[in-house]
């Protein structure tokens, strides 16, 4: 008898939620609400830059990233522009959104809940507008200085974008931070991401230097560097190996990377090669005058040589100073570069 006024309970309950109005009825799959007409809203009203409404009618507070973007890829939501400086109110400088995207009409017009057509000028890795059109809206306002031979480096002519690198509504650009620059710059520079960590490197994964502590990404002087030549770069740090001396060393008055490689190696001093083997690239053994190195080179009954001209012989016990020397002794000397 128990087990009958149950089963009648649960029926009774059952017919009481199918007679339920819709209004209380469990809710159906949320449908894409079509985008609003914001060029015919007269009620729309900047939030941030003066003329934003067009846009930040849709782009609100609510389009935050997805998390499923890659470094470079990053899509903060529209409005934290107003913590960069593109978002500063007070200077008249400051662009609007049609500024760097364009009218966009088609965009802005679009109703319906499908997919709206791209912006005039769109940023995004998909984007179907040219490098020259994208970057074209940056140099608009920066121009000159660094950036003054932009057109013709190295990056703008591989159609390497200004968004490829920098995050313009991100509040912390990464590419302007030391310590997260590089990570930026290893994207494409894959080989010097390795060079790096190598035993001896410059401090750059130390937080010390940046890649731009050497390289100007804007140049179009050779390997994109901060100063015409890879010496005058060299030379800002290490003012030292500058000169001018009485007795100058070749290879350092014509290029610092003949013997270095700056960005690592498993050499100490940067070198590509440990000594004697790096100075007899240039320099022939049976050319030392009074020492073994003069002699020739006493075979092994197997052919091979004994190779007196490196066993044991350390080039920079004796030229100390290798990258340049006042010193007054004959030339022919093997203290010529000593202090």
């Amino acid at each position: 008898m128990r087990i009958a006024r149950h089963l009648l309970t649960i029926f009774a309950l059952a017919g009481t939620l199918a007679a339920m109005p819709p209004a209380f009825a469990a809710p159906e799959a949320t449908k894409a609400a079509p985008v609003r007409n914001l060029a015919a809203d007269p009620n729309a009203k900047d939030l941030i830059l003066k003329g934003d409404a067009k846009c930040t009618g849709c782009h609100d507070e609510a389009d935050e990233p997805s998390g499923s973007a890659t470094m470079l890829e990053l899509n903060p939501g529209v409005l934290s522009i107003g913590k960069t400086r593109h978002g500063v109110t007070a200077d008249k400088r400051t662009p609007t959104c049609v500024d760097c995207h364009g009218e966009s009409e088609k965009h802005v017009q679009h109703k319906g809940s499908d997919k709206p057509p791209q912006v005039d000028r769109s940023f995004r890795k998909k984007s179907t507008t040219t490098a020259e059109a994208r970057n074209g809206a940056c140099l608009t306002c920066h121009q000159g200085g660094n950036r003054m031979t932009w057109q013709s480096s190295t990056h703008a002519t591989r159609d390497i974008v200004c968004s490829n690198c920098h995050q313009v509504h991100a509040r912390k650009d990464k590419v302007k931070d030391k310590t997260a620059q590089t990570e930026v710059c290893y994207t494409c520079h894959k080989e010097q991401r390795a060079q790096m960590s190598r035993p001896s490197h410059h401090p750059v994964p130390e937080g010390k230097m940046a890649c731009s502590s050497c390289h100007n990404v804007h140049g179009d002087n050779p390997k994109q560097l901060a100063k015409a030549t890879t010496n005058e770069t060299c030379f800002t740090c290490h003012m030292e190996k500058r000169g001018p001396f009485v007795h100058n060393h070749q290879p350092v008055t014509e290029d610092c990377g003949i013997c270095h490689q700056p960005h690592g190696t498993t050499v100490a001093n940067l070198l590509k090669t440990r000594a004697p083997f790096l100075c007899q690239e240039c320099h022939n053994m049976t050319g030392h005058p009074g020492q073994s190195f003069g002699l020739p080179i006493v075979p092994f009954a197997s052919g091979t040589s004994t190779g007196q001209g490196t066993v044991g012989r350390g080039c920079v016990n004796c030229h100390t100073n290798i990258h340049g020397s006042n010193s007054t002794q004959n030339s022919a000397t093997a203290g010529r570069f000593r202090r």
